[in-house]
């Protein structure tokens, strides 16, 4: 029998998939129980075990963009309050970006878990609230410029005493948030998932004992680390520099800079962002935890997927993030969209500079925003106040063996969308078109994944909405000699108007990927066009036979297959047709003005 560390490696298979299996069925608790589609549809949370020292024993594979922060919120809450504060049904909440969080609609919620009478461990759950509160309904104040705009912060506080409501805190939750009918219910999903946790923790105890069970989950995180350090090793060494920025789509744009210097010495791997520009008045900035987590994603992206994802597996990467700078804003800066759009970014370019290092193994920038629409407003029909978190998919980026996905959730996400059924039994829109763009996948040699339009009617007077979008101005990034993928568009048609403009244009607002709080009536149709992804090698490469595929398949027009690609099609009736002799005297001609640098 296989041992590691003394423990069989049957064992070791066993107790893991067991407590993944608890932060899975945490997930779908959550899932049945939730009041808002952020939870029930999107599956905006991660569910995770930690041991008595707030050390990941277990996660599953909900949203990444969390796992790194949860690493350490916990031992952050934990080092706070002192386990000596916490007695059995206590159940204690944070939403603080500056403990060691995310951002502040992600809402912690931790329970230790007790057995003979002394803490084995904590169960927690860290998920997107979809309203804080603050200066625009949905959970994103757009506009804000400080923390205090951004809603309802709370430090790590009671939620439940010893199985009992901490009134006064759920009294104080819910006076502020414009939607406590949904909180209350995504609170209580959350206690639920809680409660299901601790219930198979127990048994898993029942079986092995503490000291059994803690001797197991030592050499798992041993596995793990020893693995991710063969992974590591196996990367060519030295340092390995990029950088790109986000630009707010103002007139004219502003940019924010972030500069990574990737090193490899031996199994170690150092991400560090010295260099970077300071934190900003805006919402762009993010937190160490989100940084880390940009950087853990990234490095799993390229490893082995079957690593056993624990503490151990981050143990030989360090993230040096200078604090006061936009990947490790400090108080009182504002960071609300420095996770949905800020992290995809940070994910990128940590994959631009190990591209370097391992070519087959990066991707090309994905569409890499959310595209975060939000709203809120009364009903028409129930007289009741609602709120939505709205996100869409984007592009991938090509990769050395295939073309990149379309209309995929964001990397820092695994958050679908809402449905079109959902969305319309819910809220007071009526969904016109919905569909793949056409030449929004960035061409290469393997083309980026296509991105999406939405369009979508409103059917109420009473709805104020919000956004925050990445890639109006830069398109995501190619890569060795591909072109990059269509920017984000966000557009609106006023009732009585044939014309789609900008928000900028037609409200007069400073920005058209940040603004909030603009009042929509009935008729006015909105439509939301994501970024696609990066292109993979050169595009006069790509097999011809695949582009007339594009062509046929409406991904790619028949002028970008021209212009882009160097194939010549010509349509006869509904057969297409490739020009031999044009194409390849286009292909000559792309070459060659790559050669002397006028190419993509």
């Amino acid at each position: 029998m296989v041992e590691v560390n003394g423990t069989n490696q049957v064992t070791l298979n066993v107790v893991y998939n067991r407590l993944v299996g608890i932060c899975k069925e945490m997930g779908s608790t959550m899932m049945r129980a939730a009041y808002s589609p952020i939870f029930s549809e999107s599956l905006d949370f991660s569910c995770v075990v930690f041991d008595r020292d707030g050390v990941m024993l277990a996660q599953s594979e909900f949203s990444p963009a969390q796992v790194g922060a949860i690493r350490f919120v916990v031992k952050w809450l934990i080092a706070e309050i002192g386990d000596d504060a916490l007695k059995p049904g206590d159940v204690v909440v944070h939403n603080d970006p500056y403990r060691g969080g995310v951002h502040m609609p992600e809402h912690v919620v931790i329970k230790a878990v007790y057995h003979e009478g002394e803490i084995f461990g904590y169960v927690a759950n860290i998920a997107h609230m979809s309203e804080i509160g603050g200066l625009a309904p949905g959970g994103f104040a757009a506009t804000a410029t400080e923390v205090y705009q951004e809603g309802l912060r709370l430090p790590p506080v009671w939620l439940m005493r010893e199985g009992e409501y901490v009134q006064d805190i759920w009294r104080i939750i819910m006076t502020n948030h414009r939607a406590p009918r949904y909180s209350w219910g995504d609170l209580h999903a959350m206690l639920a998932s809680l409660n299901i946790a601790e219930r198979r923790l127990h048994e898993i105890l029942e079986t092995y004992g503490a000291d059994g069970l803690r001797g197991i989950c030592s050499d798992l995180m041993a596995h793990s680390e020893r693995w991710m350090r063969v992974e590591i090793a196996a990367i060519p060494d030295g340092e390995y520099y990029y950088e790109d920025s986000i630009s707010n789509a103002t007139d004219p744009p502003e940019a924010d800079w972030f500069r990574l210097r990737v090193v490899i010495n031996g199994d170690s791997l150092i991400a560090d962002f010295t260099g970077s520009d300071p934190q900003g008045p805006h919402v762009m900035n993010c937190t160490y935890g989100v940084t880390a987590s940009a950087v853990y994603n990234a490095v799993l992206q390229i490893v082995d997927n079957d690593i056993p994802h624990n503490d151990g597996v981050y143990r030989p990467i360090t993230v040096i993030a200078p604090p006061g700078t936009v990947v490790n804003v400090v108080e009182p800066g504002a960071s609300v969209a420095g996770n949905t759009e800020t992290h995809p970014r940070l994910w990128a370019i940590v994959l631009g500079a190990l591209a370097q290092a391992v070519p087959d193994r990066a991707s090309a920038s994905t569409g890499g925003s959310s595209s975060n629409f939000l709203f809120g407003g009364t009903h028409p029909h129930t007289d009741q106040y609602y709120v939505h978190y709205h996100l869409e998919g984007v592009g991938w980026g090509g990769r050395d063996e295939a073309d990149g996905n379309s209309n995929q959730v964001v990397p820092n996400g695994n958050c679908p969308n809402t449905p079109v059924e959902i969305f319309e039994t819910r809220y007071p829109f009526v969904q016109k078109a919905y569909r793949l763009r056409q030449d929004s996948g960035g061409p290469g040699r393997h083309r980026g994944g296509l991105s999406t339009e939405r369009i979508m009617e409103v059917r109420t007077d009473d709805i104020t909405v919000s956004a925050v979008f990445n890639g109006m101005v830069k398109r995501p990034r190619g890569l060795f000699g591909a072109g990059g993928g269509a920017t984000s568009e966000l557009t609106v048609k006023r009732a009585g108007s044939d014309e789609f403009l900008t928000f900028r244009d037609a409200f007069g607002t400073r920005s058209n990927s940040r603004f909030a709080n603009i009042k929509l009536t009935h008729g006015d149709e909105v439509c939301i066009r994501t970024p696609g992804g990066g292109g993979f090698g050169r595009p006069w490469e790509r097999d011809v036979e695949l582009v007339r595929r594009d062509v046929e398949e409406q991904f790619v027009s028949i002028d970008a297959a021209r212009s882009n690609y160097g194939v010549a099609i010509s349509e006869d009736g509904d057969d297409l047709t490739v020009d031999q002799a044009a194409t390849e005297a286009l292909r000559a001609e792309l070459a060659a003005a790559a050669k002397i640098g006028t190419s993509l």
